[in-house]
Protein backbone atom coordinates (compact mmCIF):
# COMPACT_ATOMS: atom_id res chain seq x y z
CA UNK A 1 0.00 0.00 0.00
CA UNK A 2 1.31 3.46 -0.86
CA UNK A 3 0.94 5.97 1.96
CA UNK A 4 0.41 9.64 1.20
CA UNK A 5 2.94 10.61 3.86
CA UNK A 6 5.77 8.52 5.21
CA UNK A 7 9.32 8.63 6.53
CA UNK A 8 12.11 6.55 4.98
CA UNK A 9 14.68 5.06 7.39
CA UNK A 10 17.97 3.89 5.91
CA UNK A 11 19.52 1.13 8.03
CA UNK A 12 23.28 1.39 8.52
CA UNK A 13 23.30 -1.55 10.92
CA UNK A 14 22.30 -0.12 14.30
CA UNK A 15 20.72 -2.47 16.81
CA UNK A 16 18.31 0.43 17.45
CA UNK A 17 17.07 0.93 13.88
CA UNK A 18 13.72 -0.73 14.56
CA UNK A 19 13.27 1.52 17.59
CA UNK A 20 13.37 4.57 15.32
CA UNK A 21 10.47 3.08 13.39
CA UNK A 22 8.60 2.27 16.58
CA UNK A 23 8.92 5.80 17.93
CA UNK A 24 7.60 7.28 14.68
CA UNK A 25 4.72 4.80 14.55
CA UNK A 26 3.87 5.67 18.17
CA UNK A 27 3.58 9.28 16.98
CA UNK A 28 1.11 8.07 14.30
CA UNK A 29 3.63 8.63 11.51
CA UNK A 30 4.04 5.81 9.00
CA UNK A 31 7.63 4.80 8.16
CA UNK A 32 9.57 2.02 6.47
CA UNK A 33 13.09 0.64 6.91
CA UNK A 34 15.38 -0.09 3.95
CA UNK A 35 19.06 -1.07 3.73
CA UNK A 36 21.51 1.78 3.19
CA UNK A 37 22.33 0.41 -0.28
CA UNK A 38 18.73 0.28 -1.51
CA UNK A 39 18.30 1.39 -5.13
CA UNK A 40 16.60 4.74 -4.58
CA UNK A 41 14.91 4.64 -7.97
CA UNK A 42 12.44 2.36 -6.18
CA UNK A 43 10.92 5.50 -4.65
CA UNK A 44 10.45 7.47 -7.86
CA UNK A 45 6.92 8.78 -7.95
CA UNK A 46 6.39 8.13 -4.22
CA UNK A 47 8.98 10.12 -2.32
CA UNK A 48 9.02 10.16 1.48
CA UNK A 49 8.33 13.30 3.48
CA UNK A 50 11.73 12.88 5.11
CA UNK A 51 14.72 10.57 5.49
CA UNK A 52 16.41 9.26 8.64
CA UNK A 53 19.91 7.75 8.54
CA UNK A 54 20.30 5.21 11.35
CA UNK A 55 23.32 4.53 13.52
CA UNK A 56 25.69 1.67 12.82
CA UNK A 57 28.59 -0.32 14.26
CA UNK A 58 31.20 0.58 11.62
CA UNK A 59 33.60 3.50 11.20
CA UNK A 60 33.11 5.70 8.16
CA UNK A 61 36.78 5.35 7.21
CA UNK A 62 36.67 1.52 7.04
CA UNK A 63 37.24 0.20 3.53
CA UNK A 64 33.89 -1.55 3.48
CA UNK A 65 31.98 1.03 5.51
CA UNK A 66 28.32 1.59 4.57
CA UNK A 67 28.10 4.65 2.37
CA UNK A 68 25.49 7.34 1.82
CA UNK A 69 23.69 7.51 -1.52
CA UNK A 70 23.81 11.24 -2.20
CA UNK A 71 20.96 10.92 -4.70
CA UNK A 72 18.59 11.42 -1.75
CA UNK A 73 19.58 15.10 -1.65
CA UNK A 74 17.97 15.54 -5.07
CA UNK A 75 14.62 14.81 -3.44
CA UNK A 76 14.78 18.07 -1.47
CA UNK A 77 13.24 16.48 1.63
CA UNK A 78 14.49 16.86 5.22
CA UNK A 79 17.24 14.50 6.39
CA UNK A 80 18.15 13.46 9.95
CA UNK A 81 21.38 11.58 10.65
CA UNK A 82 21.61 9.65 13.93
CA UNK A 83 25.07 8.72 15.32
CA UNK A 84 26.73 6.95 12.34
CA UNK A 85 24.12 8.73 10.22
CA UNK A 86 25.53 12.08 11.37
CA UNK A 87 29.12 10.91 10.81
CA UNK A 88 28.40 9.69 7.29
CA UNK A 89 26.77 13.06 6.52
CA UNK A 90 29.93 14.86 7.66
CA UNK A 91 32.28 12.40 5.97
CA UNK A 92 30.38 12.66 2.69
CA UNK A 93 30.80 16.44 2.79
CA UNK A 94 34.45 16.46 4.00
CA UNK A 95 36.61 13.33 3.82
CA UNK A 96 38.54 12.76 7.04
CA UNK A 97 36.09 14.77 9.13
CA UNK A 98 35.52 11.78 11.43
CA UNK A 99 38.12 10.06 13.62
CA UNK A 100 38.47 7.73 16.57
CA UNK A 101 37.47 9.50 19.75
CA UNK A 102 40.07 9.86 22.50
CA UNK A 103 37.43 8.58 24.86
CA UNK A 104 34.58 6.44 23.62
CA UNK A 105 31.14 7.36 24.88
CA UNK A 106 28.63 4.67 25.78
CA UNK A 107 25.66 5.27 28.06
CA UNK A 108 24.04 8.32 29.56
CA UNK A 109 25.35 11.82 28.90
CA UNK A 110 24.13 15.36 29.52
CA UNK A 111 23.07 17.16 26.37
CA UNK A 112 23.58 20.93 26.46
CA UNK A 113 21.73 22.90 23.78
CA UNK A 114 23.75 25.80 22.40
CA UNK A 115 21.22 27.02 19.86
CA UNK A 116 17.68 25.69 19.74
CA UNK A 117 16.26 24.98 16.29
CA UNK A 118 13.22 23.19 14.90
CA UNK A 119 14.68 19.78 15.79
CA UNK A 120 15.38 20.75 19.40
CA UNK A 121 12.17 22.73 19.86
CA UNK A 122 10.74 22.57 23.43
CA UNK A 123 13.62 20.37 24.66
CA UNK A 124 15.21 21.73 27.90
CA UNK A 125 18.68 23.24 27.58
CA UNK A 126 20.05 20.45 29.79
CA UNK A 127 18.74 16.91 29.41
CA UNK A 128 19.87 13.27 29.47
CA UNK A 129 20.63 11.44 26.23
CA UNK A 130 22.01 8.01 25.34
CA UNK A 131 25.37 7.82 23.61
CA UNK A 132 26.87 4.81 21.83
CA UNK A 133 29.87 5.73 19.69
CA UNK A 134 33.61 5.22 19.40
CA UNK A 135 34.17 7.86 16.68
CA UNK A 136 33.47 11.56 16.70
CA UNK A 137 33.51 14.49 14.30
CA UNK A 138 36.85 16.31 14.31
CA UNK A 139 36.11 18.70 11.45
CA UNK A 140 32.55 19.84 11.01
CA UNK A 141 31.83 20.82 7.40
CA UNK A 142 31.40 24.59 7.07
CA UNK A 143 27.83 24.20 5.84
CA UNK A 144 26.81 22.86 9.29
CA UNK A 145 26.32 24.72 12.56
CA UNK A 146 26.66 23.10 15.99
CA UNK A 147 23.41 23.28 17.96
CA UNK A 148 24.29 21.11 20.99
CA UNK A 149 27.19 19.41 22.74
CA UNK A 150 28.06 17.10 25.65
CA UNK A 151 31.16 17.12 27.85
CA UNK A 152 32.74 14.43 25.67
CA UNK A 153 31.21 15.29 22.29
CA UNK A 154 31.73 18.89 21.11
CA UNK A 155 29.44 18.08 18.19
CA UNK A 156 26.30 16.44 19.58
CA UNK A 157 23.74 18.06 17.28
CA UNK A 158 24.05 20.01 14.03
CA UNK A 159 21.93 21.83 11.47
CA UNK A 160 22.77 22.62 7.82
CA UNK A 161 22.87 26.39 7.42
CA UNK A 162 20.77 26.41 4.24
CA UNK A 163 18.95 23.07 4.00
CA UNK A 164 16.70 20.98 6.21
CA UNK A 165 19.51 18.57 7.08
CA UNK A 166 20.07 17.72 10.74
CA UNK A 167 22.27 15.36 12.71
CA UNK A 168 22.61 14.12 16.29
CA UNK A 169 25.43 12.09 17.83
CA UNK A 170 23.13 10.49 20.42
CA UNK A 171 20.25 8.04 20.03
CA UNK A 172 16.87 9.77 20.47
CA UNK A 173 15.02 6.50 19.79
CA UNK A 174 16.29 4.88 23.01
CA UNK A 175 14.15 5.37 26.12
CA UNK A 176 17.18 6.63 28.10
CA UNK A 177 17.16 9.79 25.95
CA UNK A 178 14.68 11.78 28.00
CA UNK A 179 13.21 13.87 25.19
CA UNK A 180 14.04 11.59 22.27
CA UNK A 181 10.41 11.02 21.34
CA UNK A 182 9.84 14.77 21.19
CA UNK A 183 12.90 15.22 18.97
CA UNK A 184 11.64 12.62 16.49
CA UNK A 185 8.16 14.18 16.57
CA UNK A 186 9.73 17.57 15.88
CA UNK A 187 11.45 16.09 12.84
CA UNK A 188 8.33 14.34 11.54
CA UNK A 189 5.74 17.02 12.35
CA UNK A 190 7.48 20.40 12.38
CA UNK A 191 10.27 19.77 9.86
CA UNK A 192 8.76 17.19 7.49
CA UNK A 193 5.18 18.44 7.79
CA UNK A 194 3.59 15.09 8.59
CA UNK A 195 0.01 15.19 9.88
CA UNK A 196 0.24 12.06 12.02
CA UNK A 197 -2.81 10.26 10.65
CA UNK A 198 -1.40 6.72 10.86
CA UNK A 199 -3.98 5.05 13.18
CA UNK A 200 -5.56 1.64 13.55
CA UNK A 201 -8.85 2.92 12.17
CA UNK A 202 -7.25 4.58 9.14
CA UNK A 203 -5.30 1.38 8.49
CA UNK A 204 -8.51 -0.69 8.58
CA UNK A 205 -10.37 1.64 6.22
CA UNK A 206 -7.53 1.85 3.70
CA UNK A 207 -6.74 -1.87 3.85
CA UNK A 208 -10.36 -2.96 3.37
CA UNK A 209 -10.52 -0.77 0.28
CA UNK A 210 -7.24 -2.20 -1.01
CA UNK A 211 -8.33 -5.83 -0.37
CA UNK A 212 -11.59 -5.31 -2.26
CA UNK A 213 -9.75 -3.81 -5.24
CA UNK A 214 -7.06 -6.48 -5.25
CA UNK A 215 -9.29 -9.53 -4.77
CA UNK A 216 -12.25 -8.48 -6.90
CA UNK A 217 -14.61 -11.44 -7.34
CA UNK A 218 -11.93 -14.06 -6.59
CA UNK A 219 -11.79 -16.26 -3.50
CA UNK A 220 -9.19 -16.23 -0.74
CA UNK A 221 -7.95 -19.08 1.42
CA UNK A 222 -6.48 -18.00 4.75
CA UNK A 223 -4.21 -20.24 6.77
CA UNK A 224 -4.99 -19.82 10.47
CA UNK A 225 -2.36 -20.74 13.04
CA UNK A 226 -4.38 -19.96 16.15
CA UNK A 227 -2.23 -16.90 16.82
CA UNK A 228 -3.14 -13.23 16.92
CA UNK A 229 -1.56 -12.31 13.56
CA UNK A 230 -3.44 -14.73 11.34
CA UNK A 231 -6.67 -14.20 13.32
CA UNK A 232 -6.64 -10.42 12.84
CA UNK A 233 -5.76 -11.01 9.19
CA UNK A 234 -8.75 -13.30 8.73
CA UNK A 235 -11.22 -10.99 10.51
CA UNK A 236 -10.07 -7.99 8.45
CA UNK A 237 -10.31 -9.87 5.14
CA UNK A 238 -13.71 -11.28 6.12
CA UNK A 239 -14.89 -7.75 6.82
CA UNK A 240 -13.73 -6.77 3.33
CA UNK A 241 -14.97 -9.66 1.17
CA UNK A 242 -17.31 -11.75 3.34
CA UNK A 243 -17.90 -15.30 2.14
CA UNK A 244 -15.28 -15.02 -0.59
CA UNK A 245 -12.94 -16.01 2.24
CA UNK A 246 -12.38 -19.59 3.38
CA UNK A 247 -10.23 -20.09 6.46
CA UNK A 248 -8.35 -23.33 7.09
CA UNK A 249 -7.10 -24.22 10.56
CA UNK A 250 -4.60 -27.05 10.33
CA UNK A 251 -3.70 -29.40 13.14
CA UNK A 252 -0.07 -29.94 12.22
CA UNK A 253 0.69 -32.00 15.30
CA UNK A 254 2.80 -29.10 16.57
CA UNK A 255 0.11 -27.21 18.48
CA UNK A 256 -0.12 -26.74 22.24
CA UNK A 257 -2.24 -28.88 24.54
CA UNK A 258 -5.92 -28.88 23.41
CA UNK A 259 -5.12 -25.94 21.08
CA UNK A 260 -6.84 -27.37 18.03
CA UNK A 261 -10.24 -27.93 19.65
CA UNK A 262 -10.22 -24.75 21.76
CA UNK A 263 -9.17 -22.35 19.02
CA UNK A 264 -11.47 -23.88 16.43
CA UNK A 265 -14.41 -23.17 18.75
CA UNK A 266 -13.31 -19.53 19.14
CA UNK A 267 -13.08 -19.09 15.37
CA UNK A 268 -16.50 -20.59 14.76
CA UNK A 269 -18.48 -19.35 17.76
CA UNK A 270 -16.89 -16.07 18.90
CA UNK A 271 -15.55 -14.66 15.63
CA UNK A 272 -18.07 -16.21 13.21
CA UNK A 273 -15.35 -16.94 10.66
CA UNK A 274 -15.88 -19.37 7.78
CA UNK A 275 -13.32 -21.92 8.96
CA UNK A 276 -12.61 -25.56 8.21
CA UNK A 277 -10.50 -27.72 10.51
CA UNK A 278 -8.04 -30.15 8.91
CA UNK A 279 -6.12 -32.82 10.84
CA UNK A 280 -2.81 -33.19 9.00
CA UNK A 281 -0.67 -34.08 12.01
CA UNK A 282 0.55 -37.40 10.60
CA UNK A 283 1.64 -35.75 7.33
CA UNK A 284 3.68 -33.07 9.14
CA UNK A 285 5.32 -35.44 11.62
CA UNK A 286 6.24 -37.93 8.91
CA UNK A 287 7.94 -35.24 6.86
CA UNK A 288 9.77 -33.89 9.93
CA UNK A 289 11.01 -37.27 11.14
CA UNK A 290 14.76 -37.19 11.81
CA UNK A 291 15.16 -33.46 11.01
CA UNK A 292 17.10 -31.41 13.58
CA UNK A 293 18.24 -28.35 11.60
CA UNK A 294 15.88 -25.43 12.44
CA UNK A 295 16.00 -23.93 8.93
CA UNK A 296 15.06 -27.27 7.40
CA UNK A 297 12.23 -27.62 9.91
CA UNK A 298 10.81 -24.21 8.99
CA UNK A 299 10.94 -24.93 5.28
CA UNK A 300 9.37 -28.37 5.64
CA UNK A 301 6.59 -26.99 7.85
CA UNK A 302 5.97 -24.05 5.49
CA UNK A 303 5.90 -26.24 2.39
CA UNK A 304 3.61 -28.78 4.05
CA UNK A 305 1.17 -26.04 5.00
CA UNK A 306 1.11 -25.01 1.35
CA UNK A 307 0.41 -28.61 0.29
CA UNK A 308 -2.49 -28.85 2.75
CA UNK A 309 -3.98 -25.55 1.59
CA UNK A 310 -3.50 -26.61 -2.02
CA UNK A 311 -5.44 -29.80 -1.38
CA UNK A 312 -8.30 -27.82 0.14
CA UNK A 313 -8.72 -25.40 -2.77
CA UNK A 314 -7.72 -27.39 -5.84
CA UNK A 315 -11.35 -28.32 -6.54
CA UNK A 316 -12.32 -24.66 -6.99
CA UNK A 317 -10.57 -22.55 -9.65
CA UNK A 318 -11.98 -19.34 -8.17
CA UNK A 319 -9.36 -19.37 -5.41
CA UNK A 320 -6.68 -16.87 -6.42
CA UNK A 321 -5.09 -15.78 -3.13
CA UNK A 322 -3.49 -17.27 -0.02
CA UNK A 323 -3.74 -14.92 2.97
CA UNK A 324 -1.05 -14.99 5.64
CA UNK A 325 -0.43 -13.09 8.87
CA UNK A 326 3.05 -11.89 7.91
CA UNK A 327 4.22 -8.92 10.02
CA UNK A 328 6.84 -6.23 9.45
CA UNK A 329 9.39 -7.84 11.84
CA UNK A 330 9.03 -11.07 9.81
CA UNK A 331 9.97 -9.13 6.69
CA UNK A 332 12.85 -7.24 8.32
CA UNK A 333 14.37 -10.36 9.91
CA UNK A 334 14.11 -12.32 6.67
CA UNK A 335 15.91 -9.79 4.46
CA UNK A 336 19.68 -9.49 4.51
CA UNK A 337 20.84 -5.90 4.77
CA UNK A 338 24.24 -6.97 3.43
CA UNK A 339 26.33 -6.66 6.54
CA UNK A 340 24.62 -4.15 8.83
CA UNK A 341 21.58 -6.24 9.65
CA UNK A 342 22.21 -9.84 8.73
CA UNK A 343 19.38 -12.26 8.09
CA UNK A 344 18.43 -13.67 11.50
CA UNK A 345 16.24 -16.49 10.25
CA UNK A 346 14.08 -17.44 7.34
CA UNK A 347 10.41 -16.95 8.05
CA UNK A 348 7.77 -19.46 7.05
CA UNK A 349 5.55 -16.65 5.72
CA UNK A 350 8.23 -14.79 3.79
CA UNK A 351 9.67 -15.83 0.47
CA UNK A 352 6.75 -16.49 -1.84
CA UNK A 353 4.78 -19.57 -2.83
CA UNK A 354 5.65 -22.67 -4.84
CA UNK A 355 4.82 -22.16 -8.49
CA UNK A 356 2.65 -25.27 -8.52
CA UNK A 357 0.10 -23.62 -6.24
CA UNK A 358 -0.72 -20.80 -8.65
CA UNK A 359 -1.93 -18.55 -5.85
CA UNK A 360 -0.92 -14.97 -5.09
CA UNK A 361 -0.05 -13.83 -1.59
CA UNK A 362 -2.37 -11.54 0.36
CA UNK A 363 -0.58 -10.12 3.42
CA UNK A 364 -2.54 -7.16 4.81
CA UNK A 365 -0.54 -7.04 8.08
CA UNK A 366 2.82 -6.94 6.33
CA UNK A 367 3.41 -3.29 7.32
CA UNK A 368 2.57 -3.67 11.02
CA UNK A 369 4.46 -4.41 14.21
CA UNK A 370 2.89 -6.81 16.72
CA UNK A 371 1.48 -4.13 19.02
CA UNK A 372 -0.09 -2.41 16.01
CA UNK A 373 -1.75 -5.68 15.00
CA UNK A 374 -3.29 -5.89 18.46
CA UNK A 375 -4.60 -2.33 18.14
CA UNK A 376 -6.16 -3.20 14.78
CA UNK A 377 -7.67 -6.34 16.35
CA UNK A 378 -9.25 -4.31 19.13
CA UNK A 379 -10.61 -1.80 16.62
CA UNK A 380 -12.15 -4.75 14.73
CA UNK A 381 -13.91 -5.88 17.89
CA UNK A 382 -11.95 -9.10 18.50
CA UNK A 383 -12.31 -10.08 22.20
CA UNK A 384 -9.42 -8.94 24.39
CA UNK A 385 -8.89 -12.43 25.84
CA UNK A 386 -7.90 -13.52 22.33
CA UNK A 387 -6.04 -10.37 21.27
CA UNK A 388 -3.89 -10.41 24.41
CA UNK A 389 -2.67 -13.97 23.85
CA UNK A 390 1.07 -14.38 23.67
CA UNK A 391 2.59 -14.76 20.20
CA UNK A 392 2.79 -18.33 18.94
CA UNK A 393 5.07 -19.11 15.98
CA UNK A 394 3.67 -20.57 12.78
CA UNK A 395 6.02 -23.59 13.01
CA UNK A 396 4.63 -24.16 16.49
CA UNK A 397 6.33 -26.60 18.83
CA UNK A 398 8.40 -27.79 15.89
CA UNK A 399 10.97 -25.08 16.68
CA UNK A 400 10.65 -25.59 20.44
CA UNK A 401 11.81 -29.18 20.38
CA UNK A 402 15.49 -28.37 20.04
CA UNK A 403 16.40 -31.60 18.24
CA UNK A 404 14.70 -34.05 15.91
CA UNK A 405 10.93 -34.15 16.41
CA UNK A 406 9.02 -37.16 17.71
CA UNK A 407 5.49 -37.50 19.03
CA UNK A 408 6.89 -38.49 22.43
CA UNK A 409 8.95 -35.29 22.70
CA UNK A 410 6.02 -33.17 21.55
CA UNK A 411 3.71 -34.72 24.15
CA UNK A 412 6.27 -34.04 26.89
CA UNK A 413 6.72 -30.43 25.74
CA UNK A 414 2.95 -29.88 25.52
CA UNK A 415 2.55 -30.83 29.19
CA UNK A 416 5.47 -28.66 30.30
CA UNK A 417 4.22 -25.68 28.31
CA UNK A 418 0.68 -26.09 29.65
CA UNK A 419 1.84 -26.09 33.27
CA UNK A 420 3.97 -22.99 32.70
CA UNK A 421 1.31 -20.96 30.88
CA UNK A 422 -1.53 -22.03 33.17
CA UNK A 423 0.58 -21.15 36.21
CA UNK A 424 1.21 -17.67 34.80
CA UNK A 425 -2.54 -17.22 34.41
CA UNK A 426 -3.30 -18.59 37.88
CA UNK A 427 -0.79 -16.20 39.48
CA UNK A 428 -1.99 -13.21 37.39
CA UNK A 429 1.42 -12.94 35.73
CA UNK A 430 0.37 -13.81 32.17
CA UNK A 431 -0.29 -10.21 31.10
CA UNK A 432 2.94 -9.01 32.72
CA UNK A 433 5.02 -10.75 30.07
CA UNK A 434 4.97 -10.35 26.29
CA UNK A 435 5.63 -13.99 25.50
CA UNK A 436 6.27 -17.14 27.53
CA UNK A 437 6.86 -20.70 26.47
CA UNK A 438 8.85 -23.86 27.13
CA UNK A 439 11.47 -25.63 25.05
CA UNK A 440 12.62 -29.23 25.25
CA UNK A 441 16.40 -29.35 25.15
CA UNK A 442 18.49 -32.06 23.50
CA UNK A 443 20.07 -32.72 26.88
CA UNK A 444 19.41 -35.62 29.21
CA UNK A 445 20.81 -35.52 32.70
CA UNK A 446 20.96 -37.70 35.79
CA UNK A 447 18.40 -37.16 38.51
CA UNK A 448 17.00 -38.92 41.55
CA UNK A 449 13.32 -39.68 42.04
CA UNK A 450 12.10 -41.92 44.84
CA UNK A 451 15.65 -43.11 45.58
CA UNK A 452 15.96 -44.22 41.97
CA UNK A 453 18.32 -42.91 39.31
CA UNK A 454 16.68 -41.14 36.36
CA UNK A 455 18.10 -40.06 33.04
CA UNK A 456 15.59 -37.69 31.48
CA UNK A 457 15.16 -34.49 29.47
CA UNK A 458 15.81 -30.89 30.49
CA UNK A 459 13.03 -28.36 29.95
CA UNK A 460 13.83 -24.69 29.42
CA UNK A 461 11.38 -21.95 30.36
CA UNK A 462 11.44 -18.61 28.54
CA UNK A 463 9.50 -15.43 29.38
CA UNK A 464 10.25 -11.97 27.98
CA UNK A 465 8.99 -8.42 28.17
CA UNK A 466 8.79 -6.46 24.94
CA UNK A 467 6.71 -4.07 22.87
CA UNK A 468 6.95 -5.56 19.41
CA UNK A 469 9.42 -8.45 19.60
CA UNK A 470 12.23 -6.58 17.84
CA UNK A 471 13.99 -6.19 21.19
CA UNK A 472 13.17 -7.99 24.43
CA UNK A 473 14.35 -8.42 27.99
CA UNK A 474 13.94 -11.55 30.07
CA UNK A 475 11.00 -11.35 32.47
CA UNK A 476 12.04 -11.13 36.11
CA UNK A 477 9.45 -13.59 37.37
CA UNK A 478 9.33 -14.13 41.17
CA UNK A 479 11.63 -16.86 42.44
CA UNK A 480 8.86 -18.55 44.46
CA UNK A 481 6.78 -18.76 41.27
CA UNK A 482 9.60 -20.31 39.28
CA UNK A 483 10.29 -22.78 42.08
CA UNK A 484 6.64 -23.80 42.17
CA UNK A 485 6.47 -24.26 38.38
CA UNK A 486 9.69 -26.25 38.32
CA UNK A 487 8.42 -28.52 41.09
CA UNK A 488 5.14 -29.14 39.27
CA UNK A 489 6.84 -29.93 35.96
CA UNK A 490 9.29 -32.42 37.48
CA UNK A 491 6.56 -34.11 39.54
CA UNK A 492 3.85 -34.20 36.88
CA UNK A 493 5.65 -34.64 33.56
CA UNK A 494 7.20 -38.04 33.04
CA UNK A 495 10.37 -37.62 31.02
CA UNK A 496 11.64 -34.36 32.57
CA UNK A 497 13.89 -34.24 35.64
CA UNK A 498 15.48 -30.80 35.27
CA UNK A 499 14.09 -27.29 34.60
CA UNK A 500 16.12 -24.20 33.66
CA UNK A 501 15.08 -20.56 33.13
CA UNK A 502 16.43 -18.52 30.20
CA UNK A 503 17.73 -15.09 31.28
CA UNK A 504 18.97 -13.93 27.86
CA UNK A 505 17.84 -10.69 26.25
CA UNK A 506 17.29 -9.87 22.57
CA UNK A 507 19.77 -8.89 21.30
CA UNK A 508 22.08 -10.75 21.48
CA UNK A 509 19.76 -13.77 21.75
CA UNK A 510 16.51 -14.18 19.85
CA UNK A 511 13.21 -14.78 21.63
CA UNK A 512 12.63 -18.23 20.16
CA UNK A 513 15.46 -20.74 20.50
CA UNK A 514 15.23 -21.76 16.85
Amino acid sequence: MQHPEWILIFDFGSQYTQLIARRLREANVYCEIYPFNQDVSKFDGHLPKGVILSGGPRSVYDDDAPHLNTAIFDWNVPVLGICYGLQVLAHTEVKGSVAKADRREFGRAELIIDKADALLKDIPQHSQVWMSHGDHIVELPKVFNITAHTDNAPVAAVKHEAKEIYGVQFHPEVVHSQHGKLLLKNFAYTICGCKGDWTAQSFIENTIKEIKEKVGSSKVVCGLSGGVDSTVTAVLIHKAIGNQLQCVFVDNGLLRLNEYQNVLEVFQNDLDLPVKGVDASDLFLNRLAGISDPEKKRKIIGNTFIDVFDEEVKHDSNYAFLAQGTLYPDVIESVSFKGPSATIKSHHNVGGLPEKMNLKLLEPMRELFKDEVREVGRALGIPSHFIDRHPFPGPGLGIRVISDITKEKLDILRQVDHIFIQSLRDENLYNDVWQAFAVLLPVQSVGVMGDERTYEFTAGLRAVTSIDGMTADWAHLPYPFLAKVSNRIINEVRGVNRVVYDISSKPPATIEWE
